[in-house]
C-alpha cells in the first residue's frame, strides 16, 4: 500500500487529467472555473472542451450558482477554483443553492491549506473543513496523494449529489501505489497496524503521520496509522475500535484545530468511548508565512514533530 516515491505531478494536475478522461466518456460533465484554469490546471480541459467549459471570471459567488443551475439541467458539474475563496466569498451559496438545494454539484478547492505558500494568511484555507461539516448534505473528501485523488474523481464523475474535495497545491509523496489506492466513502484505510497509540491523518497530512508510525516503530512503539480520507461522514467504526484498542489517539491535520478532523473525532470519541485525544493542527492565530513544509515543520505536524507528540502522550500516561 505504501509508496516512498516522489509524485511528478500536483494531485490538482492528477483531478483534472482524470476529470478529463471522465469528461471524454461523458458529455453530460462541466468544468466551471473562475479565472483559475492555471492554479487548478484545467487548461487542457479547456482546450479538448470547450464545450463542457464555462469561465466565469473572477466572481466566485456568480461560480456556484451558475454552477447549480447547470446541474439543475442535467449536467455534473466540477466547481473549480482555489478552497481559500470558494470557503469564504461562495460559502452562502455553496450552503443554499448547492447543499440545500441538493444539487448535483462537486465543489473541489485547490491549494487548500497553507499550500499557497509566500501569499501567506490571505490565501490561506485552514477553516473550510469546519465550515463544510457544519452545512447538512455534503460529503467531504481530502486526498493524500495523486492515486488517491484519481479513485475520488471517478467516484464524484459517477455520483449525484454535493462533494466538497480539497487538496494542496504543489507535488507530494506517494502513499498508495496506482494498483494499489484504495478508496470507499466514510471508510478510512489504515496504513499500519498497532495497539500503542492511533494516529489520524486527512489529505497531506497523511503521509507525515505514515512517516512518524513508521518512527516510532524504530523506537519500540506500535502506532496504529489511519488515513481518514473521508471526514463526512466520518468511519466512526474504525475511530471506535482505535479508542479502545489503543486508549490513546492523535489527530494531524493541515487546518485550524477548531471545527476539522480533531473536532470531528473528539465529539465522536467524548460521547462513545472517552480516551485522550491530541488534536495537532494550526493554532488559532495568523499562520506563519512559508513553504508547506517549513509551516508543518514549525507547528509540529510533520513526521518529526507527530512521532514527538505521541510520546510525549506515551510517557505522560504511564508517569
Amino acid at each position: 500500500m505504501m509508496n516512498m516515491a516522489q509524485n511528478t505531478i500536483p494531485c490538482r494536475k492528477a483531478f483534472t487529467d482524470t476529470l478529463l478522461e471522465c469528461a471524454l466518456k461523458d458529455k453530460s460533465i462541466v468544468a466551471v472555473t473562475s479565472d483559475a484554469r492555471g492554479s487548478v490546471t484545467l487548461d487542457k480541459f479547456a482546450e479538448t472542451l470547450p464545450e463542457q467549459f464555462v469561465e466565469v471570471g473572477i466572481a466566485e459567488q456568480d461560480l456556484v450558482g451558475i454552477a447549480a443551475g447547470l446541474a439543475t439541467c442535467g449536467k455534473k458539474v466540477f466547481v473549480c477554483a482555489p478552497a481559500c475563496f470558494l470557503s469564504a466569498r461562495s460559502l452562502e451559496q455553496i450552503k443554499v443553492d448547492v447543499a440545500y438545494s441538493n444539487t448535483n454539484v462537486k465543489i473541489v478547492g485547490v491549494s487548500g491549506g497553507v499550500s499557497y505558500g509566500s501569499l501567506g494568511y490571505t490565501h490561506h484555507s485552514l477553516h473550510d473543513i469546519s465550515v463544510m461539516r457544519s452545512i447538512p448534505g455534503i460529503t467531504i473528501l481530502l486526498p493524500c496523494d495523486i492515486y488517491q485523488t484519481r479513485k475520488m474523481t471517478e467516484f464524484m464523475a459517477k455520483t449525484e449529489g454535493p462533494v466538497y474535495m480539497r487538496m494542496g497545491r504543489g507535488p507530494v509523496p506517494n502513499v498508495y501505489s496506482q494498483d494499489n489506492a484504495p478508496f470507499e466513502v466514510g471508510k478510512a484505510n489504515i496504513l499500519l497496524e498497532g495497539d500503542d497509540i492511533t494516529i489520524i491523518g486527512t489529505g497531506e497530512t497523511v503521509r507525515h503521520a505514515l512517516d512518524a508510525g513508521l518512527m516510532l516503530r524504530e523506537k519500540n512503539v506500535n502506532a496504529r496509522v489511519i488515513d481518514m480520507h473521508t471526514v463526512k461522514p466520518l468511519d466512526t467504526e474504525a475511530i471506535l475500535s482505535a479508542a479502545k484498542e489503543t486508549g490513546r489517539i492523535i489527530t494531524v491535520e493541515e487546518h485550524s484545530i477548531y471545527g476539522g478532523l480533531g473536532a470531528a473525532v473528539s465529539e465522536f470519541v467524548v460521547q462513545n468511548c472517552p480516551v485522550p485525544v491530541k488534536i495537532l493542527g494550526l493554532p488559532d492565530e495568523p499562520v506563519i508565512t512559508g513553504t508547506s513544509q517549513e509551516v508543518f515543520k514549525y507547528y509540529g505536524i510533520d513526521g518529526e514533530g507527530i512521532s514527538r507528540a505521541a510520546l510525549e502522550m506515551i510517557y505522560r500516561g504511564k508517569e
